[in-house]
């Protein structure tokens, strides 16, 4: 984010974690994370890693210190909830344990933001609907249920 430039994270270099995420998944991440290829030097994150199971994340430790060894030069950002910071993955890394406080302000998280997800040609498609043609938007109600 130092530059309106820098693009935003792609599909495989982030692994959102829920309670149902597989090892499989966990395990495929890693991989790619971990096994140097020519993909360049991306930076991998792991997003509520602290919601995934203990078996799930046993295994995630035991394979992330297998293969560490084939490259030394990874990026890895592993992000929890510091409510939960007692879990297993947590506790597993807590030895490279960083308290993450923004360096940049909300509204400049909301500019750079809005600069990549803005359509650059408005059309005809659902990029109309949301304010300044952003091509992503949160719809929300106080009702359930009323046709969100």
């Amino acid at each position: 984010m130092n530059s309106p430039e820098q693009p935003l994270p792609t599909f495989d270099e982030v692994l959102l974690c829920t309670p149902q995420t597989s090892a499989e998944q966990v395990g495929l991440f890693l991989r790619r994370c971990l096994i140097p290829c020519q993909g360049g030097s991306k930076i991998y994150t792991m997003l509520y890693a602290d919601e995934l199971s203990y078996e799930v994340s046993c295994r995630a430790e035991e394979l992330f210190q297998h293969l560490q060894c084939y490259n030394s030069s990874y990026r890895l950002i592993i992000l929890c909830n510091c409510e939960r910071e007692n879990s297993y993955l947590p506790s597993a890394f807590s030895h490279c344990k960083v308290h993450m406080i923004p360096q940049r302000s909300r509204a400049e998280i909301q500019q750079y933001l809005q600069h990549h997800f803005r359509v650059a040609q408005p059309s005809n498609s659902a990029a109309a609907v949301f304010k300044e043609h952003m091509c992503v938007g949160i719809v929300s109600s106080k009702r359930a249920g009323m046709g969100k």
